[in-house]
């Protein structure tokens, strides 16, 4: 969330893209896609079209996929990957959605697109493959997981 501040503050367009510091994603297709739709968000999805995941083991598919399924079932989002952090927001909506969120850490992802919904703005998905790093490790942990689940739940009792 910080480097979101730090980011707005900072650009000068209408449009905001967030997306991992490798640059492995094309951002091109967003911009169709949010031409196309007049989205309001347009969001990277691994889980719909030709989407995909490359290099993870078992064990974080399984997580990815349990993440997005949970969230599926309690909040009903209307967005097939709320994990994925590669996304184009319109700048005043991005600003707004800052306002409303207070999570931290992964479940950050999931409410931004939560309280979106619950704003009535519009999200846009264009299917993406993502390709696991090849230098450095995730920060995908227990105690992430654990604070995943807390706010989904608390996105769940006061959604």
């Amino acid at each position: 969330g910080t480097a979101y501040i730090h980011g707005m503050k900072h650009a000068t367009g209408n449009f905001i893209v967030i997306m991992d510091a490798d640059l492995s994603h094309h951002v091109s297709l967003y911009f169709i896609k949010q031409k196309e739709g007049n989205f309001d968000i347009v969001s990277g999805t691994r889980y719909k079209g030709n989407g995909g995941v490359y290099g993870w083991d078992l064990k974080r598919k399984l997580i990815s996929r349990g993440a997005n399924f949970i969230t599926q079932v309690l909040l009903r989002p209307g967005a097939s990957d709320l994990t994925g952090s590669f996304r184009l927001y319109r700048k005043e909506v991005l600003q707004k959605l800052m306002e409303k969120c207070v999570s931290k850490g992964y479940v950050f992802q999931m409410e931004m697109i939560v309280r979106a919904r619950q704003l009535g703005y519009t999200v846009g998905e264009v299917p993406i493959s993502f390709v696991d790093r090849v230098y450095g490790e995730s920060k995908l942990g227990g105690n992430e997981i654990v604070s995943f689940l807390k706010g989904l739940l608390t996105l769940f009792a006061t959604t």
